[in-house]
């Protein structure tokens, strides 16, 4: 590093945010951006430690000291070419990954880490406005093609990587815009969708062809699709809710997070009408669900004008500091507050929902909660106890059920006669990302279940490279941590 004491001289400076009374006012991005001598200074923190654990906490795999030290030096060329040679797209994993890597890296031992995930969404942001970012169509072509399905962060990346390898790729997409949940799940305010259109253009010029509104195995059969292409990588998602079966689970006003964010998205968009208007406005909002779904439901609640929201969690409330069984570098579960949070929200943890109430048009009005507590029984395992006594009925307009993901939808799968794991996720070798049926590979969320955006990114360039070893018996296309592996 060229500043090889900076992480005793500089503390560690994030963006700040604009007001919460201006932010909520739209669903603009609020974060004010650090100026360049500041960003040079949070670079110059990265300390030489010899061996940058930060490698190994992110999932990509990113060079983090390396283009650390081109920011420290002002060379934000180089750090451009060193952050994509292993990240299709920062500009999302800046916005939005929770920055494992930070968690990871060595001066967190004992001081606040780098702030890894802001120099990286500077980086590619210089990069744009610098027009350094250009498409860059492969020389020639093999003449395979290859159909991706599911626009997503997976699906992109496994799409750019398969065309830079000379191949033909088709992106399907069932929604009517790519981008999967980045575009319908994210909210504008955490990154506005011009973000991704951006992107995407740069991938159409480069050779991309994208085909949305069309929902592989609804209105195109699967097999047909197979018989198309030479390959066919899975990125769908894990899309399948996780429902609250209680009583009044049925009521108007009880809805699924990813509705209501989804909707509120395509709003933003421009999207005067819904069949189904779901709206936080004047409404006593309960979001169920601590992670960051229900933080997102905050935010969008506030933006729309909630007079009260709260936010549930099952869970007991985590340590601000690492727990003790979960020591650096791991990720620790310790308690998280994100700006949505710090809005205005009441957050409520060790409670359960026991049922919703509603009036005599069905409306939601209220719903009742117990408290509880996890107890430890023998051989480890957590069990969950209600208290006695502590039943509570609280006001409720709206109540967004934010509970992850059970796993996938399985109508694709079940036409090509696909294998799925015990978590309903599509079953595919560990080792090269293809399922049981040849040709057809996975990756994302359908392979290895609800996870964050960089493990998407990440898996879709993994399976890209056991694509593109599968069609020509070799690949060129960089592996993460394996090196090339030999032509067969």
């Amino acid at each position: 590093m060229g500043k090889i004491t900076g992480f005793l001289e500089y503390k560690r400076k994030t963006e700040p945010y604009k007001p919460v009374e201006k932010r909520i006012k739209n669903f603009k991005e609020f974060t004010v951006p650090l100026k360049e001598n500041e960003l040079k200074e949070q670079g110059a923190r990265c300390m030489d430690c010899g061996i940058p654990f930060c490698h190994s906490g992110c999932p990509l795999g990113n060079l983090i000291p390396d283009f650390n030290d081109a920011v420290y030096r002002g060379k934000w060329e180089k750090a451009a070419q060193i952050l994509h040679a292993t990240n299709n797209f920062p500009e999302f994993t800046g916005r939005l990954c929770p920055a494992p890597c930070e968690e990871a890296c060595v001066l967190g031992i004992n001081e606040d880490p780098v702030t890894i995930e802001n120099i990286e969404k500077n980086i590619v942001e210089t990069a744009f406005e610098k027009g350094w970012i250009k498409a860059n169509p492969p020389e020639t072509r093999t003449g395979k093609k290859i159909a991706v399905i599911g626009s997503g962060p997976a699906g992109l990346a496994a799409a750019q990587q398969l065309n830079r390898a000379g191949h033909w790729v088709t992106v399907y997409e069932r929604d009517e815009k790519p981008g999967g949940l980045l575009r319908y799940g994210i909210p504008d305010f955490k990154m506005e969708k011009h973000v991704i259109d951006r992107r995407l253009k740069v991938l159409e010029e480069e050779g991309i062809v994208f085909k949305c509104g069309v929902h592989i195995g609804i209105d195109l059969p699967a097999k047909e699709l197979k018989t198309e292409y030479d390959a066919l990588v899975l990125c769908g998602g894990a899309t399948v809710r996780r429902n609250l079966p209680i009583e009044g689970a049925d009521l108007n006003g009880v809805v699924q997070a990813m509705d209501f964010l989804a909707q509120n998205n395509r709003r933003v968009d421009g999207k005067k009408k819904f069949e189904n208007e779901i709206m936080a406005t004047d409404k006593h909002v309960i979001v169920i669900g601590g992670g960051d779904t229900g933080s997102d439901c905050i935010g969008t609640s506030f933006r729309q004008g909630a007079k009260t929201v709260t936010n549930f969690e099952i869970l007991s409330k985590p340590t601000e500091g690492r727990p003790q069984d979960q020591p650096w570098p791991f990720w620790p579960m310790r308690l998280r507050t994100s700006s949505s949070h710090k809005e205005g929200a009441e957050r409520v943890f060790s409670i359960s929902t026991k049922k919703f109430i509603g009036d005599e048009k069905g409306d939601l009005k209220g719903l009742v909660t117990s408290e509880v507590e996890w107890i430890k029984e023998p051989g480890g395992r957590m069990k969950l106890k209600e208290i006695e006594g502590t039943e509570k009925e609280w006001p409720c307009d709206l109540a967004l059920l934010a509970l992850g993901f059970t796993g996938s939808e399985m109508t694709l799968a079940e036409q090509l006669g696909l294998e799925a794991d015990p978590r309903t996720n599509i079953k595919a070798s560990p080792r090269d990302y293809q399922t049981n049926v040849p040709g057809v590979f996975v990756a994302g969320d359908q392979r290895r279940g609800q996870s964050l955006i960089v493990w998407a990114i990440s898996e879709g360039r993994q399976a890209a490279y056991h694509v593109d070893r599968y069609l020509m018996g070799g690949s060129d296309l960089p592996l993460k941590g394996e090196g090339d592996l030999p032509r067969v």
